[in-house]
């Protein structure tokens, strides 16, 4: 079993830091566009900190890519796991419905098989330590809906909270509809704001390693064109890509 006992430090915010964004304290994710087209604001991310541990056996790396408002890269990054057999982990926001609907079809196969997971994220990808509990697990609650109606699976226990930003509270109200295991992150592409293939390639260099659970986002083209130099990286380091659930021993039920 891999990862076994690890769940703990995934929601800490303990020693060692991870930036959520290109730099520390630097922009959130970009506004996207709404369900009904109406652009969506984002606060500043924060400084996402997680504790430092030894890796799980073997060479496994677990690829998490969250959001999903541009088509074109949900699609790409769909393809891209179609093409390799590459195992992901999505973490869609049912507020870009319109940008997932379309893969669907070619999705829940991948689920199926093992190869591709969904998390819960959110619906609209609200500042979540900033809401009251109600509105927490409508967030939680909605999106896992969506979920189950467009991919034909479950998200549950896995959930990230959007910009990395919990606590106990909002741990709690997760914790009592279902969400168990919040999910944070050990290395990132730094790409929640539009960056250039170099930082983006340099980020995957200097993360992609045995252990870890990357951070990506389906909303900016950039990494379009990056899939075979990203597969030539793990390829050479001999990685493995997991899913959370083989990442951490857990099965969909």
């Amino acid at each position: 079993m891999l990862g076994v006992g690890l769940a703990a430090w995934l929601s800490g915010w303990a020693e060692g830091t991870v930036s959520a964004s290109p730099r520390p304290g630097g922009p959130g994710i970009a506004a996207g566009p709404g369900r009904d087209g109406s652009a969506i604001a984002a606060p500043p991310t924060p400084v996402a900190r997680t504790q430092v541990v030894p890796p799980p056996p073997g060479k496994p790396i677990a690829l998490t890519i969250d959001d999903g408002y541009a088509p074109q890269v949900v699609a790409g990054y769909v393809e891209f796991a179609r093409r390799t057999g590459v195992h992901l982990t999505f973490g869609p926001n049912g507020t870009y419905a319109s940008a997932w609907a379309p893969q669907a079809g070619v999705l829940r196969p991948l689920i199926d098989a093992g190869q591709v997971q969904i998390m819960n994220h959110t619906f609209s990808h609200r500042w979540l330590t900033q809401i009251p509990a109600g509105r927490i697990r409508e967030e939680l609650e909605r999106n896992e809906q969506w979920i189950a109606a467009t991919f034909a699976t479950t998200s549950r226990p896995y959930w990230r909270p959007p910009f990395g930003a919990h606590n106990a509270a909002v741990d709690a109200v997760a914790r009592d509809v279902g969400f168990t295991r919040p999910v944070m992150w050990t290395g990132s592409y730094g790409d929640s704001t539009v960056v250039t293939p170099q930082f983006l390639l340099d980020q995957a260099r200097r993360y992609l390693t045995a252990g870890r659970i990357v951070l990506g986002h389906a909303n900016h083209p950039t990494v379009l064109g990056l899939f075979d130099q990203i597969s030539s990286i793990i390829r050479d380091r001999g990685l493995q890509p997991v899913t959370l659930d083989e990442f951490f021993g857990t099965r969909r039920r």
